[in-house]
């Protein structure tokens, strides 16, 4: 809604926003499809036009997740039934395992969602085949409010130009410690703005004084390498190649094999039940190891399996090699004929009061600034009020976003937990893993 009509809620007015579809945009859409062709052959299987002849619309949307999350998300689009009757939706989620497939074959096969649920991994590679809406020019007439989202974070949607998503949360790194094991041992708590080295010393230190090892090894974990390249002045990714050599990658294993040598860190086996387990079973609660290297919004979570205190901070180093990341998106079928209902629900779903709150962290913290206060005042979970304080103060310090990854992220990701598994085991040498790893990224960028 544009903002001179439909003011976005305010958690100081205490106005409601609401967001009716308007009859102009019905009688539009009944005259005219909105069709921009995507590559995917799918521009004749995006369901009716923007309204039916009794004026009503039903959207498709599709995301994954566990149940929690499609209680929320049915409960948020029921709201926006009660404030819109004239539209309905047609929701279908699954689990993280094989949504991406999933999607890939509707959007293939000629029965796209309307909205789906995307996060960074795949968010580039379904802008290049264009089957992400632009949003830009909603983004424009005010009809998708972003006035209250943090600049970077707004722009980690952005492909080739192009605003490819609508950031459903925002998140960041997060350094998780056992604050329990670390009291109880008459033990410093580790700081935001320590060096990496610095973090190997108090580990070590932790491992000897608690018998517990201080920190778990994150050479496998894309999140910390990411950010220490950025520290670096590298990057992940630089335009459509890697951003870093074979010698950074070296540099970083050497760290950490250093860290193993000290006895800073959990052994190999350890530390691959670590890179291989979800968040509730984290070595931070496990008691295997004193700190995990996760996102801040998985606070919640991992408090719910232990029950010892847990603390967060930034990763070592400058934290402003951190940035707002999108922890997933919302994009819109570059085909969908119901183009502008299906904005109208995701401008609701972030800038919604009563929508905000029902959805409270489950996707990274609330985009809209403003609302993001208002959840934390409201909400009775510690652990979600510690993720958004944390999360704020952070980002006081945030660097500018680095571009979204390319296609064949996901294989990266992969080839590096292989990579830095190899040389925690000694199988290989940090520099010869790390060479053995350039070379699968390379391959799987160029596949």
């Amino acid at each position: 809604m544009h903002p001179a009509t439909h003011p976005t809620a305010n958690a100081s007015d205490g106005r409601t926003y609401r967001t009716p579809l308007l009859r102009r945009r019905l009688l539009r859409g009944m005259l005219a499809a909105i069709v921009a062709l995507p590559l995917v052959g799918a521009a004749a299987a995006c369901g009716d036009d923007e309204a039916g002849s009794d004026g009503t619309v039903k959207l498709s949307i599709f995301w994954w997740g566990g149940e929690a999350r499609a209680q929320l998300t049915e409960q948020a689009l029921d709201l926006y039934t009660q404030k819109n009757p004239n539209v309905t939706f047609e929701k279908v989620w699954q689990a993280n395992q094989g949504y991406f497939d999933k999607l890939a074959t509707l959007t293939a096969g000629g029965n796209p969602p309307d909205i789906f649920q995307i996060d960074d991994n795949f968010l580039a590679e379904y802008a290049a085949r264009n089957a992400t809406l632009d949003l830009k020019k909603y983004q424009d007439s005010g009809d998708l409010d972003t006035s209250k989202f943090p600049p970077s974070l707004l722009q980690y949607g952005e492909v080739d130009g192009k605003l490819a998503g609508l950031a459903a949360g925002e998140n960041t790194q997060g350094l998780v410690y056992n604050k329990t094991l670390l009291t109880k041992n008459g033990l410093p708590e580790p700081t935001t703005g320590m060096s990496w080295e610095e973090h190997i010393a108090w580990a070590e230190e932790v491992s000897k004084k608690t018998g517990v090892p201080g920190t778990q090894d994150p050479s496998a974990d894309y999140k910390a390498f990411w950010v220490w390249l950025r520290q670096q002045g590298k990057d992940l990714y630089s335009g459509s190649d890697l951003g870093f050599t074979a010698e950074d990658v070296t540099k970083w294993f050497e760290l950490w094999k250093g860290a193993r040598d000290r006895g800073a860190t959990p052994t190999p086996d350890i530390i691959h039940e670590g890179n291989a387990t979800d968040i509730t079973k984290q070595l931070v609660v496990t008691g295997k190891s004193g700190t995990s290297w996760v996102w801040v919004n998985q606070m919640p979570e991992l408090k719910k399996n232990t029950a010892d205190e847990l603390g967060v901070i930034a990763y070592p180093g400058d934290p402003s090699g951190q940035w707002a990341r999108a922890s997933m998106y919302w994009s819109v079928f570059s085909g969908s004929k119901k183009a502008e209902a299906a904005v109208d629900v995701i401008n609701f779903l972030a800038n919604d009061p009563e929508a905000v709150k029902l959805l409270g962290t489950d996707r990274g913290l609330p985009s809209n600034m403003d609302l993001r206060r208002v959840v934390s005042d409201d909400t009775t979970d510690p652990a979600m009020k510690q993720s958004i304080e944390v999360e704020n103060k952070l980002a006081e310090t945030f660097g500018e976003a680095p571009q979204v990854p390319i296609k064949g992220h996901s294989k990266v990701r992969a080839e590096l937990t292989k990579a830095a598994e190899n040389a925690q085991y000694g199988r290989v040498t940090p520099a010869e893993a790390a060479a053995q790893f350039v070379e699968a990224c390379k391959a799987a960028i160029a596949s």
